[in-house]
């Protein structure tokens, strides 16, 4: 399957753009791993015609409106983030009314409906960044309260107004499971996803996104780490480190939703170019602007 996906990719002048929670076997066949800043970021560069994204809805819509002209597949389309539906209908524009000098901050983990509504777009990477270099005071940060309290707290200066939506795998992130953790292997560092509940962020050494946990790991001394995100980090974790051991809070997170981007399905998606993303040209055009603004706020 694999010399035939990279066959395909060839033929068609395909990439496949895989999120860090992919399965590892997609991990290993994708031209770029990586999380939702970086992957954005690569869908906007890229000069291939096709974009296969290995990940969740929310990606492969972005991806479609940073590249409106590209066909952008992906190998499961019912793959779903929960929380990129958490904003209930209507209370943007309640909070547009009730505060003044406000920006809608919307995490990338959102429908693209959500976008067209939003000044700017942030992921766990860039949040802090992009929010410090707002010029409003009054922020309406969506949908994820967790990461919007992070965010809080690294910027003081700035009204952060949370709205009620989280990650259903990183909230179920327990400060209690990290604590057992911490019994069984007292050295270790515990490395947090700022999704998750400000107890465990409490008990981090480091929070960050995927991609800023993966290099603190690579670059720092210590031999054993507590990984509080989805386990598919474990694959490209494990591949730079080989000297070093990571545990996971138990139950392990797992996203069910990323981990139906399998290899069958990718070889398939590539053959027949049977599911494609399709975003509604005006949602498209609306949608691109918060994103674009943080491509450009991030630089």
């Amino acid at each position: 399957m694999k010399n035939q996906i990279e066959q395909l990719k060839k033929e068609k002048n395909a990439i496949i753009l895989a999120h860090y929670y992919a399965p590892e076997e997609v991990q290993e066949v994708a031209d770029f791993v990586g999380d939702s800043f970086y992957l954005a970021k690569i869908a906007k560069q890229s000069t291939a015609d096709i974009i296969v994204f290995c990940g969740v809805k929310f990606m492969g819509e972005s991806a479609k409106i940073l590249n409106p002209d590209k066909k952008v597949l992906m190998p499961d389309l019912t793959a779903d983030c929960p929380m990129a539906h958490m904003v209930k209908d209507g209370i943007i524009e309640e909070m547009r009314q009730k505060y003044d000098d406000l920006a809608v901050v919307c995490y990338i983990n959102s429908t693209a409906y959500l976008k067209c509504k939003s000044d700017v777009c942030v992921t766990s990477s860039n949040a802090v960044k992009i929010v410090k270099a707002l010029p409003n005071k009054n922020i309406f940060f969506i949908p994820d309260k967790n990461l919007g309290s992070f965010v809080a707290k690294q910027v003081p200066e700035k009204n952060i107004i949370l709205n009620d939506g989280c990650c259903p795998i990183h909230a179920k992130i327990e400060a209690e499971q990290v604590l057992i953790e911490l019994k069984n292997h007292p050295d270790a560092k515990v490395l947090t996803h700022p999704e998750c509940d400000a107890s465990v962020i409490e008990l981090s050494d480091y929070v960050g996104s995927t991609a800023d946990i993966i290099a603190y790991a690579k670059n720092s001394n210590p031999k054993e780490f507590i990984i509080c995100t989805e386990d598919g980090v474990d694959y490209k974790l494990i591949t730079d480190n080989r000297e070093k051991c990571f545990y996971y809070p138990n139950p392990r997170p797992c996203c069910t939703d990323m981990k139906l981007n399998t290899l069958e399905k990718l070889l398939s998606v590539l053959k027949n170019e049977d599911k494609e993303v399709t975003v509604d040209p005006k949602v498209c055009k609306d949608a691109l602007k918060p994103l674009e603004r943080m491509l450009e706020l991030a630089k």
